[in-house]
């Protein structure tokens, strides 16, 4: 049995009637709804987390990897489990706006996390994309980030489609450190 999921079907002090549904409380989602860890403003200096994970060790920051330019870190709201960024350590909001050698980097990264996750994980396909501005679905629309989904046949069961919930079988530090270890040398 997953746990937080309860075995029989649930009524909560009385409000409400019981519906037959087992429950899968995923407390921690609701940091990222608050809008925990999202800057207060544009610039660098407004909280940007993309700014402050460099400077934190790689296991705090969740890294996986440094490079000169870019960076890889897990997400701290992932879609699947080893859901990660490619990010610029440059504050730059705008993927025309990076140089060669963070363009080079980038697509270097990405390449490798690719090789990463079907080491570490079997990985079957990916979602890979950028989200430039918050129209486009940016959470953090200021400083450009690249995501690196792992994909696997039947990921995609009833919990994300009927319960707007998705199950990570892994801590974030456990996966940070089997990523880095698989991590092209």
């Amino acid at each position: 049995m997953l746990l937080g999921m309860t075995s029989e079907p649930e009524q909560q002090d009385g409000v409400g009637e019981p519906d037959g549904f087992q429950r899968l409380w995923t407390p921690h989602r609701m940091a990222y709804i608050q809008g925990e860890n999202k800057p207060t403003g544009p610039g660098a200096g407004d909280g940007c987390p993309f700014c402050a994970i460099p400077a934190k060790s790689d296991e705090d920051g969740l890294v996986i990897h440094r490079g000169e330019h870019v960076y890889a870190v897990l997400n701290l709201y992932p879609y699947n489990s080893g859901h990660l960024m490619v990010v610029p350590y440059r504050h730059v909001a705008d993927y025309t706006d990076l140089d060669a050698a963070e363009t080079l980097e980038l697509a270097e990264l990405t390449k490798h996390a690719m090789t990463a996750l079907r080491a570490a994980s079997g990985a079957q396909g990916f979602n890979i994309g950028l989200n430039q501005g918050s129209v486009a679905g940016a959470g953090i629309a200021a400083h450009l980030h690249q995501h690196v989904v792992p994909r696997w046949g039947g990921d995609m069961n009833f919990m994300p489609v009927v319960g707007h919930t998705k199950v990570l079988p892994q801590l974030l530090a456990d996966t940070r450190k089997i990523l880095a270890d698989a991590w092209p040398r």
